[in-house]
């Protein structure tokens, strides 16, 4: 898939007067109808207030949390979030009490120039996370065109997700463009030297994303949970640190990958080390783990070779923090880390932070802003940088 083919916004022409479907990502986090964080609805109000600004007529949608399809079921209601959208955009935006049916279709077909409605959500219906084609058309009939700005949901086949993308004029809105964008300067046309910093616990997660990375980059730092796999693999001692004895022989692949395809492979040398990770008291160690002892951290010799590579990069991935940040005796390697990719950032180097744990850690020590980019889709970025299908995103092509 050719991220740069994918259409933006300005390819879908002058909107002004014709029903727009957005899709959304407004699965924000409730505790009984009170929105705590309300940083998913934000992050979609450029693409909105753009199409709002052209005259269009807004059909946003969304699922939230996980309901299981029987109809509508009050604690999974997207209320909240039209009366949050109603306050950030200034006008009411009603919330529709179903997303199909001859009342929702009759409900659209009211909707002024720049204003939006917002449907009830997608999830009450099981035809949606299904992929139902019958359901999917029904949602396509509403609009005359489509907008996707809900990347964190780009990996899965959704009726919303693909059909009204296949059935009309479609685009990316830009949220997600500014994802696909930045992947496609890790993944297509990255400046040299490449680096990837992958770490996080289960090194399981991370095979894939190794086998799609290693052609297309030059240097690779391995931390986290994820690395003792891989020094058990080089028969480095690692005492009870965490281990996915199921993939040594995996690991021990993509060490003789890397060294075909010429990329330097640094794994820590030293540790931060503990009895437990609720068990007071720490202290580095070099060479092997001792036994009765795990690793929870990189070791201070470690963190110089990692920022090392990181100095040399012109573009650098990060995915997955080197250890348990969230303890302060466990924090300094992915601190450190962090840190030295912002300061490689304002030198020029383009950094891609790859969602989950990784955007947690680099907003933990407040250097999101000093990243060129921070994923918002978790489980979708990853799927994409281990080059795996995105029926969403392979949607937006037809066009």
């Amino acid at each position: 898939m050719d991220l740069s083919k994918i259409p933006g916004l300005d390819a879908l022409g002058n909107l002004k007067g014709k029903r727009v479907f957005v899709r959304c990502d407004f699965n924000v986090p409730l505790e009984g109808k009170t929105i705590t964080s309300d940083a998913r609805i934000v992050a979609a109000l450029p693409t909105i207030k753009k199409l709002l600004a052209q005259g269009a007529q807004l059909i946003l949608a969304s699922h939230l949390g996980r309901p299981e399809g029987k109809g509508h079921e009050g604690a999974f209601s997207l209320a909240p979030v039209a009366k949050r959208l109603s306050d950030l955009l200034g006008f009411e935006v009603p919330l529709i009490p179903d997303c199909v049916g001859e009342q929702t279709r009759h409900s659209v077909h009211g909707i002024e120039n720049g204003r939006a409605v917002l449907l009830e959500n997608l999830r009450f219906h099981k035809a949606e996370s299904k992929g139902v084609e019958v359901f999917g058309r029904e949602l396509a009939s509403l609009a005359e065109a489509y907008v996707n700005d809900a990347f964190g949901t780009c990996h899965r086949a959704d009726a919303s997700m693909v059909w009204p993308a296949r059935l009309l004029p479609s685009a990316a809105g830009l949220l997600v463009k500014a994802e696909i964008d930045a992947m496609a300067r890790v993944l297509e046309k990255p400046a040299r030297p490449t680096l990837a910093v992958l770490g996080g616990a289960k090194v399981s997660d991370k095979i894939p994303l190794l086998n799609n990375l290693l052609p297309k980059i030059n240097e690779l730092c391995i931390g986290g949970g994820m690395a003792y796999t891989f020094l058990m693999a080089a028969g480095i001692g690692i005492g009870n640190s965490l281990c996915d004895d199921t993939l040594v022989g995996d690991c021990k692949k993509i060490v003789a990958k890397a060294s075909d395809l010429g990329v330097v492979l640094h794994l820590p040398d030293d540790h931060v080390i503990a009895k437990g990770i609720d068990i007071e008291g720490a202290e580095e160690v070099n060479g092997d783990v001792p036994d009765g002892m795990a690793a929870f951290d990189i070791g201070d010799h470690t963190v110089t070779r990692f920022a090392d590579a990181i100095k040399r990069a012109k573009t650098i991935l990060f995915n997955g923090p080197m250890g348990v940040f969230e303890k302060e005796r466990f924090s300094n390697g992915t601190r450190a880390i962090v840190s030295a990719i912002a300061a490689a950032t304002a030198k020029g180097a383009y950094s891609v932070v790859g969602g989950g744990d990784s955007a947690a850690a680099v907003e933990h020590f407040g250097l999101s802003g000093k990243m060129s980019h921070v994923s918002t889709g978790g489980g979708a970025s990853l799927t994409l940088l281990q080059g795996e299908p995105m029926p969403a995103l392979e949607a937006l092509l037809k066009f």
